[in-house]
């Protein structure tokens, strides 16, 4: 039987101390391993474009290039990027939604269980689900911009792709979404890939939130 290879993690934060509590928890794991540090932005960025890892750790608040310009770079990068969990201090902190509308895949409060960080890790990296489907709402709920009118792309989803959206929200995966509507994974993917061009978003989080901000999912 073929092991899997271990997931790769990032860590940036510009305290020591974090970055040392973080490592000890996620190098417990015999299925992740810490590729790397950055104790700024800046660094973070080389240091993903060197080492080319799973799922990043980014702390939203670090001197010079901040959590979120880090996040936009990276995500702008050649190649696979990884998945970006942010790190904070305070859940409805506007910079951690701004991360989110960057293209974070989630995040993680500084005080969260280690259970909690293993499994958020694990789940961005191998799955297809949103990551805390609500506080992303929450997120929403408390920092989405008025919009005087829907965006154009609301009108231009057919009536399966606003279901699809509407289950991405709620953070079911691929295969969860094809169970409930009766049809094949294939076609879920094709019908989320469809929301993602629509939407103009990188991925399911983006996409998520970009619907709140225009009203679709009453995140206002």
């Amino acid at each position: 039987m073929t092991v899997p290879a271990p997931i790769r993690v990032v860590l940036a934060d510009d305290e020591r101390m974090v970055r040392s509590a973080l490592r000890a928890i996620l190098s417990a794991e015999p299925d992740l391993e810490v590729a790397g540090e950055a104790a700024t932005g800046a660094e973070a960025v080389a240091v993903v474009r060197e080492l080319r890892p799973d799922v990043v750790l980014m702390d939203v608040r670090m001197p010079g290039t901040d959590g979120i310009r880090a996040t936009e770079t990276i995500l702008a990068g050649p190649g696979e990027p990884p998945r970006i969990i942010v790190v904070t201090t305070f859940e409805n902190d506007a910079y951690v939604y701004d991360a989110l509308r960057a293209g974070a895949a989630g995040f993680l409060l500084k005080r969260a269980e280690a259970d909690a960080l293993v499994g958020a890790v694990r789940l961005v990296a191998r799955s297809d689900t949103l990551l805390f489907p609500e506080a992303v709402r929450a997120l929403a709920a408390e920092h989405a911009r008025a919009r005087p009118a829907p965006p154009a792309w609301v009108g231009r989803l057919t009536g399966r792709e606003r279901e699809v959206l509407r289950h991405m929200a709620g953070g079911l995966t691929n295969a969860e979404i094809a169970g409930r509507l009766g049809v094949g994974a294939a076609t879920v993917k094709t019908h989320v890939a469809s929301v993602l061009a629509k939407t103009g978003a990188r991925d399911r989080t983006q996409a998520v939130v970009a619907a709140y901000e225009a009203g679709f999912l009453g995140g206002r």
